[in-house]
Order: C-alpha cells, then sequence, then structure tokens
C-alpha cells in the first residue's frame, strides 16, 4: 500500500469546496466514501457504522445523480427539503447528511484519541469517542447496540500496522482529523442555522 489507509482521503480533501468556498455535494460524498476501507480494518465492531454511513451517502448520492446540476452544492438538498417542510423526515437527505456527519464527527474524534494517546486501548479510545459525539443523539436502543459492538474493537497494536501501510501513519491521522474537522463543523453550523442539527435517533 502506497502511503497509508489515509492517503486517498488526504487528497481527496483538497476537492471539497468550490473556488467560492462552497461545499461540493459530489467530492464531499467521495470523500466519505474514501474512509469506508478505514472502517473495514475494525472488523465486527464498526459493522453498524460502517453501514449507517454508507446508506447515508447513497441518499444523498441517489439524489445528487437525480439532478447533479441542481444539487451541485451540498446544502441544496437541505434548502429544498426545507421547502417542501420534509426535512425533518427519517429519509430525508437532510437526516442523511445530519447522521453522515455525526458518524464522520465520531471518527475523527476516534482517530484523535488515538494519536493523543497512544497507551490507550482501542476500546477506550472508542468508548471514550462514542461517549463525546454520538451517544447523546441515540436513543436507549442505538445506545446499547452500540456499546455491545464497541466491544469487539480490535487490538490495537494489529489495527494500526494494518492500516499503516508505507506512510507515517500518526501523521495522516494527524492530518486527516484536523483537515476533515472543520468541513463536519461547517455541516453542523449550516444544518443548526436552519434548526436542525439537533434532530435524535427514534
Amino acid at each position: 500500500m502506497e502511503g497509508t489507509v489515509f492517503t486517498p482521503c488526504l487528497e481527496g480533501m483538497k476537492n471539497v469546496k468550490s473556488e467560492q468556498g462552497e461545499m461540493l455535494t459530489k467530492p464531499f460524498l467521495d470523500l466519505c466514501k474514501t474512509i469506508l476501507p478505514v472502517i473495514d480494518k475494525f472488523g465486527a465492531a464498526m459493522t453498524l457504522v460502517k453501514a449507517d454511513i454508507g446508506g447515508n451517502i447513497s441518499r444523498l448520492e441517489k439524489n445528487y445523480l437525480s439532478d447533479p446540476d441542481k444539487y451541485k452544492y451540498l446544502y441544496t438538498f437541505v434548502q429544498g427539503e426545507i421547502e417542501s417542510k420534509t426535512a425533518k423526515g427519517s429519509s430525508s437527505c437532510t437526516n442523511g447528511l445530519l447522521w453522515l456527519t455525526r458518524a464522520m464527527d465520531f471518527l475523527v474524534e476516534l482517530f484523535r484519541n488515538l494519536v493523543a494517546h497512544q497507551d490507550w486501548p482501542m476500546s477506550q479510545a472508542c468508548g471514550e469517542s462514542y461517549q463525546k459525539t454520538l451517544k447523546k443523539w441515540h436513543g436507549w436502543l442505538a445506545s446499547s447496540t452500540f456499546s455491545m459492538a464497541l466491544k469487539l474493537a480490535p487490538d490495537r497494536k494489529k489495527f494500526m500496522d494494518v492500516i499503516s501501510g508505507s506512510g507515517d501513519i500518526y501523521a495522516d491521522m494527524e492530518r486527516f482529523c484536523t483537515e476533515f474537522g472543520p468541513f463536519l463543523q461547517e455541516n453542523h453550523k449550516f444544518l443548526a442555522s436552519v434548526g436542525l442539527d439537533d434532530l435524535k435517533a427514534s
């Protein structure tokens, strides 16, 4: 593997915004897709997260492909759904974008923990990240399912060996958190500006 498992993500980040600084739909979704192989390396512990992320990417992508010109910019989905009063529906693109962003928050926090606390076992890094990001949005069922899954977290050393490739994995991880985090913040800021950043899971 040339570079690390993060190399494609780091490349993809360069294209996420237009020259005017607006978030572009396809590059953002493509960037999120580059993270799926990283999640794969967690094995069973992240099956739920991967399914969730994959499902939300597909939902947004399907709408994007229905009219690529209309949906060139990421927030167009949300604006359209606010007008049609469908933004709060569980199958809306707004909901898809919100949960996709939250799942990515969890991953950024997880990789941040792995960089900052190199003595922590994987289960601790996962658990702390979950507490800080997703837990407050999950109902009891989602929360207990998630906590159970995280008990299957792989051995940290094995995981790091698998994702390192030929690059400097900690440097790439840190760069990923530093550069990807602001895109997620921007999504939250936009969703908050239209009062849709605090929807909870049923």
